[in-house]
């Protein structure tokens, strides 16, 4: 009996190529991305984009079969990454298939996408292996977890609360500053805005990222490419 790996091989071996569009800021993700792709011989990159407000016009002018996606690509008016359209694409009907990619590696970041109905996520370490097969899984609407994504769930306890708010967007430029190493005194002073006000606005980033601890802080900036 054929494994459930190699029907997913085949999904992208038979019928016609899928058309895919890629989003992430760096080039060299969507260069590595594409090139893969395009080795099947099975899958098309239609469109290309290095931020959320690129990815929702490509959306708009190009049909395609699955969206290849960033999870922390500069977000609409400042927001938080592209989590707001990817959400948005998975509730909609017959919208594409998503694939999330994503070096953040919190259990209450994955929980909480899982919970949205992002349910095929490769982290950005596993591309290589696992690119295809979360393609074809997408395609054909199962989920699928990257390595590294199914070790980073695994973690999780009883206690995990799966993420569920968003940043609001100077939420997200406050956090982004805080994590470049500017102290909340120095945003304060940049804003206009008292320490109270900024220090209320990163412990909220914080809680809805599923945060606790200034070393989680710490790694998931690193991991989300903001340090």
């Amino acid at each position: 009996m054929q494994s459930t790996r190699a029907a997913r091989e085949d999904a992208l071996r038979l019928g016609e190529p899928l058309r895919a569009i890629v989003a992430d800021d760096h080039a060299c993700i969507r260069l590595g991305v594409a090139n893969l792709l395009h080795a099947t011989a099975r899958a098309l990159v239609v469109g290309e984009a290095s931020n959320t407000h690129a990815l929702a016009l490509q959306l708009d002018m190009t049909a395609c079969d699955v969206v290849i996606s960033d999870l922390c690509m500069p977000g609409l008016d400042g927001g938080y990454g592209s989590l707001t359209l990817l959400r948005r694409l998975a509730q909609t009907r017959c919208a594409p298939a998503i694939v999330v990619l994503s070096m953040v590696s919190t259990p209450q970041v994955l929980t909480g996408l899982l919970h949205q109905g992002l349910n095929v996520i490769v982290d950005k370490r596993d591309v290589t292996h696992d690119l295809l097969l979360a393609v074809a899984a997408a395609h054909a609407r199962m989920p699928f977890l990257s390595r590294r994504a199914r070790e980073t769930l695994a973690r999780a306890d009883a206690t995990c609360v799966p993420c569920s708010g968003m940043p609001s967007a100077r939420e997200w430029e406050v956090f982004q500053l805080y994590t470049q190493g500017m102290s909340v005194g120095q945003i304060a002073q940049r804003f206009q805005r008292s320490r109270k006000t900024i220090s209320a606005q990163k412990r909220s980033t914080m809680r809805k990222l599923g945060l606790v601890t200034e070393r989680d802080l710490s790694d998931f900036a690193t991991h989300a490419g903001l340090t």
